[in-house]
């Protein structure tokens, strides 16, 4: 929980312990509801029972994945994507993540977004491989591109969030090891 410098409103952001990420957040004029969601918290409830005590607080997507499980981690991180695209107002990148969920050789890698480009791991956070393969870019009211890494060399442009997918798909190595944890250094 922390406080504006400049106005008089109040943040909350509770994380997940092992990679720092999201789980829940909001922000707040009122410092009653602030108190409901410490005393909440406190008092040991389930993260879906904070926003019913505070109504300004939301989840991000994202659940707690205490063992490390890697496959829990790309589930909560594809689960997190989803909620975030859904509340977004850009069509194309909802649209993308969608397609990409739905195709089976990328919903297993662990994904994660910069400057809204859809990339994947085959680690997690906190430390994200970086032998990353393929990545998809939403653009605005037109296309896709396709790309081998963020910058790398252009595999083409598509119509649509399913070719696109379809094409990202194709250009991935024909044999991924399982997702591990990214454990940052040795562990």
């Amino acid at each position: 929980m922390s406080a504006s410098h400049v106005e008089r409103r109040w943040y909350v952001r509770g994380c997940e312990r092992d990679q720092g990420l999201a789980l829940i957040e909001g922000d707040t004029v009122d410092l009653a509801q602030v108190a409901r969601v410490a005393q909440t918290w406190h008092d040991g409830a389930p993260l879906t029972e904070i926003p019913k005590a505070a109504s300004f607080v939301k989840l991000t997507g994202r659940f707690e994945v205490p063992d490390r499980d890697p496959a829990g981690l790309v589930e909560s991180e594809w689960r997190h994507l989803r909620t975030e695209a859904a509340e977004v107002d850009w069509p194309e990148y909802h649209a993308l993540v969608e397609a990409a969920y739905a195709e089976p050789k990328l919903r297993r890698l662990y994904p994660f977004t910069s400057h809204w480009s859809l990339r994947f791991s085959t680690s997690t956070r906190p430390s994200l491989s970086r032998d990353v393969l393929v990545c998809l870019h939403p653009r605005r009211g037109k296309d896709y591109i396709v790309t081998m890494g963020f910058t790398g060399q252009e595999l083409g442009e598509t119509a649509t969030a399913e070719e696109a997918v379809s094409l990202a798909a194709r250009n991935l190595p024909a044999h991924l090891d399982a997702v591990r944890y990214g454990a940052a250094g040795p562990s």
